[in-house]
């Protein structure tokens, strides 16, 4: 289980000293939280065996007195006094207590740490200097850093009132636009009769062969024969200068019923270089057994280009993989025939051209995630893998990903380093000031 494994990596390398921060916070008064001296105190961040760029520190703090909301803002420094943006967050997905600390650290050597000073603050930051979600009611929410868009999040409930209506409504996804906000490079809602799979729609997760209530079957990939994916309601957001993000409540339909709940989490870090975007999701079962199952090309967390790589350039696009960099339109799939093909990648990468500029997207599959783990490509601009899984009533499915988007091509060493954050986070220590 995912959700176990990320709480013992989180005792890990989140080590926090309760006892030092529990005299922190019990040095807080909050009789007039407006006017209350809030302390400072410190975070020692190591590296461990890998050297650290632009990396994400989440440092998970201890229930206490001392609530998220209480925390206007956080102002972070080294010992140069160079401040770094910083943001307090309720728990995130796998941390049900506490609350968090996020920030990116520019640089850290291996084996090295260095020492931070924060500060917290009941003061709110200048409006638009960060995240901050856009909605339009009933249709799609907006994800955007100051003026810049980052990623939509398209929820219209299903409308079956005409079979336009309905391939429109039938699942949920994120679209994802490029890191200078300028256009979507993702495929999605696209009413041209040329797309390739319409179904494949930005940054979406679902099983084309499912199983569930003595042998009823579902696919919500596709979403035919009356499966779909809907949106229910959002259970949280957050909005700051490091992160924004949002989780949210979403119901798998088979034709008689829906069969399944997932809280999906989507996460966006504002990291130098291009857009870094973690996906968490938990799944449980509605009622009974449900059997997730699928093939590499229809099934599990996929990324889609936007249609026009299809449509122009498909021959271009490069994966970069573990063993080095791809031919121009060379793709590997794990073939259900022979059950040969690659499994269980720590990462892929794909590298395609649209709009006459190339980008890169990274795959990050943590090892967690259930196995075996079966990858697909493709040169029109869809990768990503699937697994086979038995959920049971009262077991979930957790799974957590990370996509990475940047303009250009990257190296096998540099998406390697993106991995290493991941799975091989940095860790920190807090104590009183």
């Amino acid at each position: 289980m995912v959700a176990s494994a990320l709480s013992q990596q989180n005792s890990t390398h989140r080590i926090v000293n309760r006892l030092l921060f529990g005299l922190v916070i019990a040095s807080l008064c909050f009789a007039d939280s407006a006017q209350a001296a809030l302390p400072s105190f410190e975070i020692t961040v190591l590296a461990a065996k890998h050297e650290r760029t632009n990396v994400l520190v989440r440092v998970q703090l201890p229930p206490s007195q001392l609530k998220a909301d209480q925390i206007g803002s956080v102002t972070l420094a080294g010992s140069d006094g160079k401040a770094i943006p910083a943001q307090w967050t309720k728990p995130g997905f796998f941390a049900s207590t506490g609350s968090e600390l996020h920030f990116i650290l520019p640089h850290l050597k291996a084996g090295k740490s260095v020492r931070l000073t924060a500060k917290l603050s009941v003061d709110s930051p200048p409006a638009g200097e960060g995240f901050a979600w856009h909605d339009q009611p009933g249709k799609q929410t907006a994800l955007r850093f100051g003026q810049r868009s980052i990623v939509t999040y398209h929820y219209e409930r299903l409308d079956e009132s005409t079979p336009e209506s309905r391939v429109r409504t039938y699942k949920v996804f994120h679209h994802l636009y490029s890191p200078n906000g300028e256009r979507i490079v993702t495929n999605g809602l696209n009413e041209d009769p040329k797309v390739h799979s319409p179904h494949h729609r930005g940054i979406f997760y679902g099983f084309n062969r499912i199983t569930y209530g003595n042998g009823k079957s579902a696919d919500t990939w596709h979403c035919i024969n009356g499966a779909y994916q809907q949106h229910e309601r959002f259970l949280s957001s957050d909005e700051g200068p490091v992160l924004g993000r949002h989780r949210v409540l979403i119901s798998w339909h088979g034709k008689d019923r829906a069969f399944a709940e997932e809280e999906r989490e989507l996460t966006v870090y504002n990291v130098p270089g291009g857009t870094l975007v973690e996906f968490d999701s938990r799944l449980k079962s509605l009622g009974g057994k449900v059997r997730l199952d699928g093939d590499p090309q229809h099934a599990g967390f996929q990324f889609r280009a936007h249609n026009d790589v299809d449509a122009m350039t498909g021959q271009e696009t490069i994966y970069i993989r573990t063993d080095g960099v791809g031919q121009p339109g060379e793709t590997r799939n794990w073939d259900p025939q022979t059950r040969q093909g690659p499994v269980n990648l720590p990462w892929n990468a794909m590298s395609f051209v649209l709009g006459g500029k190339r980008y890169t997207v990274a795959y990050l599959d943590h090892p967690k995630n259930p196995k075996e783990a079966r990858f697909s490509e493709r040169s029109f601009g869809r990768f990503g893998s699937y697994f086979e899984y038995d959920l049971d009533e009262g077991k979930t499915l957790d799974v957590s990903y990370r996509l990475w988007l940047q303009e250009g091509m990257m190296k096998p060493e540099e998406v390697a380093a993106l991995s290493n954050d991941f799975v091989e986070p940095v860790t920190a220590t807090v104590e009183a000031r």
